[in-house]
């Protein structure tokens, strides 16, 4: 009898199976779960049986990857990444999943192929070219801020570069098998990958936006890309059409741990009860990241400082559009 030496595997479960594996996820399948973690690296995803006819492992492997990027990298230490699905309590984080999959899956044209099982599909299913905008009040929505911070940590370790790998190789795989697919497999809802912009990363979703009407374009150079751009290119991903320091306040939240002050500044006559020595810097306390003058919450009422004649150093120097007002704007979300 011929010795079998080698077993066959699905090409796309291998893929995320050592995805996974290489961020630091072992996964196994199980009749008893549909899909957790233990919180000490393993994630348990449940048999074929459980499955829907248009649903993968390499599927509910991504999707698993998406909670880990809402939730962060120590989410690997919390079963079931730390979230509760029994009750509503963290639909903002289901529903910030499914945009940041929605995203990644898009960039290689596989929005329709890697798309999730479970209750909340109709919810991914009516989202818009831009996962990351909803019509109307796009700042509004915890879930979109998630998102974009979710997005953020796909380019660090431990996903990166491990992610991009994986979504590239499937999006391959699946263009090869999508020439020989019968009408209604999955494998023929393959999309066209997004195209990549001349400064890096990814093309805007919308065919509208340019570089040249982009907050982030200074002079000739893009504050995201830190690269010369053309007025004409087409926008990016992080593409902002205006700011509007009154609606996003990002510098005054959480965009910032501290504000340091010199000895010298008129802040500190007026408003010295704020501000404390710590390992000899004078710094403004901000409890729970917000300034203490802040007034306002950038919806019903327009964020304003109460200090703002007497603003300290710091806060005169950041202007709207440059490098420290991105880097406030990502860390809160707002920017991309």
């Amino acid at each position: 009898m011929r010795a079998v030496t080698r077993r066959y595997e699905d090409p796309l479960d291998r893929i995320w199976i050592e995805t996974a594996a290489r961020i630091g996820l072992s996964v196994t399948r199980t009749p008893d779960a549909f899909a957790t973690t233990d919180g000490r690296g393993a994630l348990a995803l449940g048999d074929a049986a459980s499955l829907d006819a248009d649903d993968c492992l390499a599927q509910m492997i991504f999707h698993e990857l998406c909670h880990s990027l809402v939730q962060g990298v120590e989410s690997f230490e919390q079963p079931d990444w730390g979230l509760e699905n029994t009750d509503p309590r963290d639909l903002s984080r289901e529903h910030a999943c499914l945009r940041a999959q929605a995203t990644l899956a898009a960039r290689v044209g596989l929005r329709r192929v890697l798309a999730p099982t479970t209750d909340h599909r109709a919810f991914f299913d009516a989202l818009g070219p831009d996962p990351l905008f909803d019509a109307g009040a796009p700042r509004e929505d915890p879930s979109v801020a998630l998102a974009r911070i979710a997005l953020a940590r796909a380019e660090r370790p431990p996903w990166a570069p491990h992610l991009r790998a994986a979504l590239e190789a499937s999006a391959a795989v699946v263009r090869a098998a999508a020439a020989f697919a019968p009408e209604g497999s999955l494998l023929a809802d393959v999309d066209r990958a997004r195209a990549l912009h001349p400064a890096g990363g990814w093309v805007h979703p919308s065919a509208d936006v340019r570089c040249g009407a982009c907050a982030w374009r200074d002079a000739a150079d893009c504050v995201v890309a830190a690269a010369p751009v053309e007025e004409a290119w087409p926008g990016c991903e992080a593409f902002t059409g205006a700011l509007d320091c009154r609606a996003c306040g990002a510098c005054c939240r959480e965009g910032f741990d501290v504000v340091e002050l010199a000895p010298d500044e008129p802040f500190l006559a007026r408003h010295g009860a704020l501000v404390d020595r710590v390992d000899g810097r004078l710094v403004l306390r901000r409890p729970g990241g917000r300034c203490p003058p802040l007034r306002g919450d950038g919806h019903a009422e327009p964020y304003a400082c109460a200090a703002y004649a007497e603003r300290p150093r710091a806060c005169r120097e950041l202007a709207p559009g440059s490098e420290g007002c991105l880097a406030a704007r990502r860390r809160i979300g707002l920017s991309l």
